[in-house]
């Protein structure tokens, strides 16, 4: 499920922390609204506090469109997998495939993961953590656009 371009969809650039994952800038697949907005088309892999759907406001620079803000949540999450045992992935993937995710990866064993809405983030939550606990990967969250169940 690698990263590949979503029909009507452009590059926009996101300027990240450095010192997060050792790179300025990554490039989101969005879907052109309207002038300086646009709906993200994929899981970030690296940007924090964006999810896939969510509508954002852009400016050019440079030619470039960047990205500036969201200003409507599309009530997706996103988390992050680095994968450590690549035999264990599947099995301890598909309960979270059938609660509501899907994933891209990148080059090596880095995995965005894309929560949908319907999903219940708390089950989520809790089968990243049991494959973390197992040492099939580590995760963080990169933005949780689902209010928690208490």
């Amino acid at each position: 499920m690698k990263s590949k371009k979503p029909r009507d969809s452009e590059k926009i650039k996101v300027f990240l922390e450095p010192n997060d994952w050792g790179y300025e800038t990554e490039g989101l697949w969005a879907e052109k609204i309207s002038e300086g907005k646009y709906k993200v088309r994929n899981s970030p892999f690296f940007a924090f506090d964006i999810s896939n759907e969510d509508i954002v406001t852009t400016y050019i620079k440079d030619g470039i469109v960047c990205f500036s803000k969201v200003i409507i949540r599309g009530g997706h999450s996103t988390y992050r997998i680095i994968l450590k045992n690549k035999n264990e992935f599947e099995s301890f993937w598909k309960p979270i495939q059938k609660a509501g995710c899907f994933y891209e990866f990148a080059e090596g064993s880095l995995y965005a993961i894309d929560v949908l809405p319907k999903a219940d983030i708390d089950e989520v939550y809790s089968l990243l953590e049991e494959g973390e606990k197992q040492g099939v990967w580590e995760f963080e969250e990169g933005h949780c656009g689902h209010p928690t169940q208490d």
